[in-house]
């Protein structure tokens, strides 16, 4: 019996054992573990039997052996003008081996992100450093918020905890945890921002606020109760499509109660993302929810936070959501998809075809290995020895080799290769790299855990040191809308005036993992827009097009469909916008148009 834990890019990250019976492997999720269940997840044994795996390397389409492709690649390294492209999924700690190689050669990374930066700098904003909120944390509150999020897709194992509190969904779309609450608030898509500010501003006008809590740590909350008074009730209501009465509603459940909001990233993928996080975890300033049992803001945590990573690097950078690739003459992806995943699909597609030597290092079968001068299968996380992080909980797993496999060839092996061939110096063991990181960790009964946690974190204030106020949000610029007019031409509970286009709602799949997996070819739309189910549609916006066929969804809003973000060819339709904080990706700040194709 082996234990390792799951590889995949989820908030989960389950702790796995693994049994050997008559030369058969079987796994099971750990029952005991914080984070997990015996069961695991679909996505789990997809990635064991369904996906289209790598088998052999190749070189311009022809089967070769791994030391001629290994050979190759060396070759292609040795130009001028190199980038290295890494997928941003937290899959194990060993994936970054790779920058030490690129520093060896004078290479070049990718800053910013794809997911969730600008979430991340909104956080930074308020609290000066993202510590993240500790399960217990949640299981001991009264009331749980869901902001954006949907559990039962993104991270089931979060579900249990749920339990017997109170339970607040706001949400564009009627998800499946959403049909569980107390109270969802289907609001306008892209007015998270709003009904923070709202929210925050009733609390000081009913005296809810924790004043003796806003004293010690955030001073100037009168300033931000001057702030909230800036944005007009009215208005912003019937914009964000909600009334009074569901207001009173949710703040029922936050008086005076032990609160937990898990945010999700839906609410951050616009240009104003930052804005968003910092005006919800300035409503949670408000009432008081940092550094206590039972309270706080979860959103994705630093995963390397408190930690010294052997692999961190200073080279030159380029924007992981706009890489110019026609740039380089030798471009090195490792385990991403850009020419499916990043946003403006038709402009990076163009751009990677005009690179001399591009390199695809990754397990599956997709539109960017199918681009690919040189294919080096990898090593799945069975196969291999690694340490998974987590950007969802403190908990960290070595992850042990649970099977072997004469395919492909594992981040550490692919390195060393390469240090080999090209006369490098400098490399380090496999296993004092992973000691480098196991020896920085802490013990929590019997698991280990991030050097990071915290029971209550802020309990001693804000800030790299602690002791800081909290930051409240001053300011909002919104170019995207007129955010002095509210009188758009929209759909709305009173008033069934419909606007031609739709808001892109981009969520994960509950079939697949990024673009790993089942993958559709579908447009969920509600029934009452007129398109018929089956039918064949264009689906357009000022970046491109797509052709997919109608599914109805009653759970949506009439002003929005939703495309879920592993649909082929999705990202024709998402502009390359870099979000105002955080370099981010904004698949969402995007309208789009339906039309039936003859």
């Amino acid at each position: 019996m082996i234990q390792t834990a799951c590889g995949l890019d989820c908030y989960d990250a389950c702790k796995i054992i693994g049994t050997q019976k008559e030369g058969k492997l079987f796994l099971k999720g750990d029952s005991t573990h914080p984070a997990g269940s015996e069961a695991l997840c679909r996505h789990l044994y997809r990635h064991l039997e369904e996906a289209e795996r790598i088998e052999q390397p190749r070189i311009d389409g022809k089967e070769v052996s791994l030391e001629e492709a290994l050979d190759a690649v060396a070759e292609a390294l040795g130009v001028e003008k190199k980038l290295l492209w890494r997928g941003s999924g937290n899959f194990g700690v060993m994936q970054e081996v790779t920058n030490l190689l690129m520093e060896k050669l004078g290479g070049t990374l990718t800053h910013g992100t794809l997911c969730d930066g600008a979430g991340d700098a909104g956080v930074l904003a308020g609290r000066g450093v993202n510590k993240m909120l500790p399960l217990e944390s949640i299981k001991k509150a009264e009331t749980v918020v869901v902001w954006g999020r949907n559990l039962t897709v993104t991270n089931p194992h979060m579900v249990p905890l749920l339990e017997g509190k109170k339970l607040i969904v706001i949400d564009p779309v009627k998800t499946a945890i959403a049909k569980k609450a107390d109270v969802h608030l289907q609001i306008t898509p892209r007015t998270d921002y709003y009904m923070a500010i709202l929210l925050a501003r009733f609390i000081f006008m009913e005296d809810s606020e924790d004043i003796s809590w806003l004293e010690e740590f955030a001073p100037e909350f009168e300033d931000f109760y001057d702030y909230t008074r800036e944005h007009r009730i009215k208005a912003i209501l019937a914009y964000m499509d909600v009334t009074l009465g569901d207001m009173g509603d949710v703040l029922e459940h936050l008086r005076h109660k032990k609160v937990v909001f898990l945010v999700g990233n839906g609410v951050q993928k616009y240009t104003t993302g930052a804005s968003t996080l910092h005006a919800i975890d300035s409503l949670g300033a408000t009432l008081g929810l940092f550094g206590k049992e039972g309270c706080g803001v979860h959103y994705f945590g630093h995963s390397q936070g408190g930690l010294s990573n052997p692999f961190k690097v200073a080279l030159p950078t380029v924007s992981k959501v706009t890489t110019p690739f026609e740039q380089f003459q030798t471009v090195l992806v490792q385990g991403g998809n850009p020419a499916e995943s990043m946003p403006q699909s038709r402009r990076v597609r163009e751009s990677l075809a005009e690179v001399e030597n591009l390199i695809y290092f990754g397990l599956y079968e997709n539109e960017t290995s199918a681009l690919a001068k040189i294919v080096i299968p990898a090593k799945n996380f069975l196969e291999k020895e690694d340490i998974r992080l987590s950007y969802a909980h403190h908990y960290v797993h070595p992850m042990h080799t649970l099977k072997e496999s004469s395919i492909g060839v594992s981040e550490y092996a692919f390195t060393q290769a390469l240090f080999e061939r090209l006369g490098l110096e400098g490399l380090a063991s496999e296993e004092e790299y992973l000691e480098m990181w196991l020896s920085q960790m802490q013990t929590k009964e019997g698991e280990l855990i991030s050097p990071m946690y915290e029971p209550n974190p802020y309990c001693e204030g804000f800030g790299e040191e602690g002791g800081e106020p909290f930051e409240f949000i001053e300011e909002y610029d919104d170019d995207f809308i007129n955010t002095k007019r509210f009188n758009r031409v929209r759909v709305s509970k009173k008033h069934q005036e419909v606007d031609e286009r739709f808001w892109l709602i981009t969520p994960k799949s509950k079939d697949a993992l990024n673009t790993q997996f089942h993958r559709t070819q579908e447009v969920e739309i509600h029934p009452d827009r007129g398109f018929k189910e089956g039918e064949r549609v264009r689906v357009f916006s000022l970046e491109g097009e797509v052709e997919l066929f109608v599914k109805w969804n009653e759970d949506l809003r009439l002003d929005s469909l939703l495309i879920a973000s592993n649909t082929k060819g999705v990202n024709f339709l998402t502009p390359a916008l870099v979000s105002d904080e955080g370099e981010s990706a904004c698949y969402q700040e995007i309208r789009v148009e339906v039309e039936p194709i003859a």
